[in-house]
């Protein structure tokens, strides 16, 4: 079992909020915080090795870690299955916290599934500054409105999630975020 002082962050927020820079910047300035590598149902690619980037299983494999209750998340991609091991998780909680960026809609599956995991959506401030990040990267104005209107949807999704931080000053986000994973797991 899980030490009691550890605990799981699940990280999501909208593409282009700056979330994978502040997990980044986290890992390099912070110890004991460690994540889980994803299993998949997926064939092994010429010179992936198992647990480098994936565990891979084939579907049998894959079906037991269903029976048994081993996946906190799951979601399907192009025909494979991509998820989240408790098994993992629970192993690597023995040691350190556990960190994960996921997209809402995987987080909230992991909320539903471990509701002591500690749920954090990172969005800019407004939908304005949101927007002002996808200006500079859409191609046309039909992408520009398809990712605002998915950002919107995934900001009604998040009401599972526990605190939000924004990412506008991304310094002060992983401040907070730093401080606030010292908060929960101190008390």
């Amino acid at each position: 079992m899980a030490n009691s002082n550890k605990k799981c962050f699940v990280l999501s927020g909208p593409t282009g909020a700056g979330l994978s820079d502040i997990v980044s910047s986290l890992f390099s300035c912070r110890t004991g915080i460690g994540t889980v590598t994803p299993v998949t149902s997926r064939k092994m690619k010429e010179g992936e090795q198992n647990g480098v980037g994936f565990f891979f299983y084939d579907l049998d494999g894959w079906n037991g870690l269903k029976e048994a209750g081993d996946l906190l998340e799951c979601t399907e991609l192009a025909g494979n299955d991509y998820g989240t091991s408790r098994k993992l998780i629970e192993e690597q909680l023995s040691k350190n916290n556990v960190l994960l960026n996921l997209s809402v809609e995987r987080a909230s599956q992991i909320k539903k599934n471990m509701p002591e995991a500690v749920c954090v959506y990172i969005e800019p401030s407004s939908p304005e500054a949101l927007r002002r990040r996808y200006e500079k990267t859409a191609r046309n104005s039909f992408e520009l409105t398809a990712r605002m209107e998915l950002a919107r949807e995934q900001r009604e999704h998040s009401a599972f999630c526990d605190y939000r931080i924004e990412s506008d000053d991304e310094k002060a986000a992983v401040m907070q975020l730093s401080d606030l994973i010292d908060r929960l797991t101190e008390e």
